[in-house]
């Protein structure tokens, strides 16, 4: 059997305004279907790889819009759990005319939230290559034990695991200091991804005691990207630079996540594992080479609108990079 890339956590609508009046309010709100990982195994399953989504969605009809679109994108939904003690969460997406965007969440109480260790299932961690997360599954306590102990489950089974920052300051508590939450995924995580926002706020210490810390865990490579700027990349024993793609962005919503996937399915194509890591990273041309790939995917989902829409197929990302080669 093939092995899969299993995302974990958070899936919602992103509502996208369109219009506007007299005021600067939308007019009218499109529903797309996403969340951070939920893009991600649908970005994963849109390149060719086996995807899997796990989390828990609501009984209404916007969940049933996210299990419609994750199957008709090819994510195997098996490990999605449904409940009818909460809505499914909602972000209302603002776009600058630079086609940056805000987010305004109503999430908490959602369904997403009240997945928990029994909705796991028997062979959930079974042929999982990489199981990815994020952040926004350690907002809430019991939530964050799942996530944590699912690392866990899985790095047992043999997978490769993801972490993706994807800091979202508005779904965290009230006079909560995330920060302290987000550190023990991090450390539990192999590979970690961060935008250059991201690794100057956990860096309050300075760029080395952050790196020293990380390296203490289990994580071996670290991905630091910076919009149309060179992403940086670090490793306990080398450090580097890539450029990355500049084109005109229509909607950054997903762009992260697009990188992610892409990168997610260089590790599945390689075979790439925890035991492997390190010497896989060794071997600059294979590692620039995924970063790449990875850029491509992400530059091309910035040159679209919504989220699992703006995912591309993988001829979509290498006809990409032959024409900005």
């Amino acid at each position: 059997m093939k092995r899969s890339i299993l995302c974990f956590g958070e899936a919602l609508i992103d509502m996208h305004g369109e219009g506007a009046d007299g005021h600067g309010f939308a007019r009218h709100f499109i529903p797309f279907a996403g969340g951070a990982p939920a893009n991600v195994a649908v970005a994963v399953a849109k390149l060719g790889s086996h995807a899997r989504f796990a989390g828990m969605l609501g009984l209404d009809r916007f969940g049933d819009f996210l299990m419609h679109s994750l199957q008709q994108a090819g994510v195997d939904t098996a490990d999605v759990a449904r409940t009818g003690e909460a809505n499914t969460a909602l972000a209302f997406v603002t776009l600058d005319g630079r086609g940056e965007r805000s987010f305004a969440f109503y999430r908490p109480p959602s369904a997403d939230l009240l997945f928990r260790i029994e909705h796991f299932r028997p062979q959930t961690f079974e042929n999982t290559a990489v199981f990815h997360i994020c952040s926004n599954s350690m907002t809430d306590p019991d939530l964050a034990d799942v996530t944590l102990t699912g690392m866990r489950r899985a790095r047992q089974a043999g997978a490769l695991v993801s972490f993706d920052l994807n800091l979202r300051p508005a779904l965290w508590p009230r006079g909560s200091e995330p920060r302290s939450h987000v550190w023990p995924a991090l450390l539990q995580a192999d590979v970690v991804k961060l935008s250059a926002e991201e690794f100057d706020w956990l860096a309050d210490e300075g760029e080395e005691a952050l790196l020293e810390r990380l390296w203490s865990g289990t994580a071996r490579l670290l991905i630091v990207t910076d919009g149309p700027h060179p992403l940086r990349w670090f490793h306990p024993d080398a450090q580097g630079e890539l450029p990355c793609y500049n084109v005109p962005m229509v909607d950054s919503t997903g762009a992260g996540d697009a990188f992610v996937g892409g990168l997610l399915y260089q590790f599945e194509h390689q075979e790439i594992t925890a035991d492997n890591l390190d010497a896989w990273v060794a071997t600059l041309p294979r590692l620039h080479a995924a970063l790449r790939f990875a850029s491509a995917c992400g530059a091309v989902a910035v040159t679209r609108h919504g989220s699992f829409a703006a995912m591309p197929h993988a001829d979509e990302a290498i006809q990409f990079m032959e024409t900005y080669a």
